[in-house]
């Protein structure tokens, strides 16, 4: 049959099979497939006009931000790719819409430098403090992990899924498995941090060795992102630091400090493993917005002063 719905199925199962997309890739694809296949009024693949899709694409517009749109006609786009692909549609009726709209710069958020600081202090002291063989084992775990995600910029989900036989701490290497199974290196390169990753290990070698995963939780399954997400928050409300603090914020405080210190965009992009520079060039914005608060408060012009300015 050559329904809407067959031909959603067929798509995304050839995205697990032939594009070997990401998981996660896939489940966004068919939620905005769902919702394109439930609003429209028609099933049959010969009827998707570029009409019907004006019409869908006002509606998005009328329901969601400007980048959750974005993100859904590119999920229809590729999908009707397919479909020309495939020689199931002879046109693409996307090719006869211009969907232009200017989508707002968004800035990543990141922390102070002071408030890192003042965090890795309280886990540290909260390590050194701890009362109980349980409470200092379980403190020596969330340092390793928070320390990782500070030296290396990697996304949570590449923490938490760090195989044990990915992770060589004799030449200070991690593979990391990112989006799309794309697999990148990337180095430690901070004698404090692999102090920490080294003790961790030597502590939990046993649990690390039967889940197969290099962090793992108080039961000795494989941490999750969830419980990476309270531990920061834990510590945070330890250190009554008011920033709510994800560990995305992480990542974009990696870049950001990197760029600041002139470090080519290309090689930023590497090491965070974006597959455009597009989407690395965004740092950008947060340290010509950084440029502007240096220049409003320091520059010594202000505290000139000078008679009978203009």
């Amino acid at each position: 049959m050559n329904t809407l719905q067959t031909q959603i199925g067929n798509y995304l199962e050839y995205c697990r099979t032939q594009k070997r997309l990401d998981k996660k890739t896939v489940k966004a694809y068919r939620t905005d497939l769902r919702q394109f296949a439930e609003q429209i009024f028609t099933s049959e693949i010969g009827e998707l006009t570029a009409a019907v899709l004006e019409v869908y694409v006002r509606e998005l517009h009328q329901q969601y931000a400007p980048k959750t749109v974005k993100r859904k006609i590119a999920s229809l786009k590729a999908f009707f790719h397919y479909l020309e692909y495939k020689e199931i549609i002879y046109y693409n009726p996307f090719n006869k819409l211009q969907i232009k709209f200017r989508e707002p710069v968004i800035l990543p958020k990141t922390i102070p430098l002071h408030t890192i600081e003042t965090l890795f202090n309280t886990i540290y002291a909260q390590y050194h403090n701890a009362r109980s063989l349980y409470r200092k084992r379980s403190t020596l775990r969330d340092i390793a992990v928070i320390e990782l995600l500070f030296a290396t910029g990697i996304r949570i989900s590449e923490l938490c899924t760090i195989q044990c036989q990915n992770i060589d701490l004799r030449d200070h290497v991690i593979v990391i498995n990112g989006k799309g199974s794309k697999e990148r290196l990337i180095h430690i390169c901070s004698s404090s941090v692999i102090a920490a990753m080294n003790k961790y290990r030597n502590e939990y070698y046993r649990e690390i060795q039967s889940c197969g995963y290099f962090f793992v939780n108080r039961i000795g399954n494989r941490l999750s992102d969830q419980s990476v997400r309270e531990m920061i928050n834990k510590y945070c409300r330890m250190a009554d630091i008011p920033q709510h603090i994800t560990p995305h914020m992480f990542r974009h405080t990696f870049a950001t400090l990197l760029l600041e210190e002139n470090v080519d965009l290309r090689y930023i992009q590497t090491m965070l493993g974006h597959s455009s520079i597009n989407v690395t060039e965004i740092y950008t914005h947060v340290t010509m917005s950084k440029q502007k608060d240096i220049l409003e408060s320091k520059h010594p012009r202000k505290n000139m002063n000078i008679s009978g300015q203009l």
